[in-house]
């Protein structure tokens, strides 16, 4: 069996890595940090020495990869896949990546005969432990049809949208409406704590109001549980941005957006980067000089 190719081990990738080799996939793998693929060596994968390894001998080749800046090292430098994947090959850009830039790639690997397609994923590392993604893919449509088996083994939730770029912007716009409503929820609370509302009553009569649908993951945002690396805040703002860009890009306006980018860019001024994704709420908190007390549990209700 022709061994697959997956570059990027970290937090993502490698739950993903290793529901293709429980599928009886065999992986070739590569990180820069190597101690990211020693727990994937243990389930049989194969490590690669160097992007270059992977490009000279694997067919199909996944990334998941932090950003566009690694994204475009891995395909575009001299020893990069681009310039020495087998003709025919298939790549797979699992990551977030910036829209420009994913077309771009598209149409160099077009002209080197070399299959593009970007599928960024939704649902965390806990989804891709579970194989429960969902994946949301661009590119060529035959190119997409001749690896879905093996996207099966990662995602419940395929899906097909289109000419390259389209499963990128996809995930844009997710990430850029959630990530910007946890913005808007902190908002309201800190406003309703500075004004001697209590956090934990508001919680419980928003559910039950208008705004109840938006308050699914409120616990979570509101929870002050900074550090349980659900999701960095350092990607989240990089995220937000790749979406306002892309908004530029493709000529749309986007007022709310910008102004959520502008509260994530204050909290990594603030150093708060390596934390969730929701400790922006320590900067309005810091703005209205009042801060969101711990959630409490709402009491039951008699019988």
């Amino acid at each position: 069996m022709t061994a697959i190719g997956f570059i990027g081990t970290g937090t993502i990738g490698n739950p993903m890595a290793a529901r293709l080799i429980e599928g009886g996939q065999v992986l070739r793998v590569y990180d820069r940090q190597l101690g990211a693929t020693v727990a994937l060596e243990e389930k049989g994968a194969q490590r690669a020495a160097s992007v270059r390894e992977i490009a000279d001998t694997c067919a199909v080749i996944f990334l998941s990869l932090p950003g566009p800046k690694q994204i475009e090292e891995v395909m575009l430098d001299a020893q990069g896949l681009l310039a020495h994947a087998l003709p025919g090959a298939t790549i797979v850009d699992l990551s977030t990546n910036a829209l420009a830039l994913n077309r771009q790639l598209a149409g160099l690997a077009e002209a080197r005969g070399i299959h593009y397609l970007d599928a960024p994923v939704s649902g965390g590392k806990v989804g891709a432990a579970a194989g429960k993604l969902a994946i949301m893919v661009g590119g060529e449509r035959p190119a997409f049809e001749a690896i879905r088996h093996l996207l099966d083994y990662l995602g419940e939730n395929i899906f097909y949208l289109g000419t390259a770029g389209a499963g990128t912007l996809s995930k844009l716009i997710n990430n850029q409406i959630f990530l910007c409503a946890c913005v808007l929820i902190h908002e309201g609370f800190v406003m309703g704590a500075k004004a001697g509302m209590d956090p934990s009553t508001l919680l419980e009569v928003l559910k039950v109001s208008s705004a109840g649908s938006l308050m699914t993951r409120a616990s979570l945002v509101l929870s002050r549980k900074f550090d349980l690396d659900v999701f960095s805040l350092a990607i989240a703002a990089k995220d937000v941005e790749m979406a306002l860009a892309s908004g530029q890009a493709v000529g749309a306006q986007m007022p709310m957006t910008a102004a959520a980018s502008g509260v994530y860019q204050q909290a990594l001024a603030a150093g708060l980067g390596a934390q969730d994704f929701f400790a922006t709420v320590q900067v309005l908190e810091a703005a209205a000089g009042v801060t969101l007390p711990p959630l409490r549990k709402p009491p039951t209700q008699p019988a």
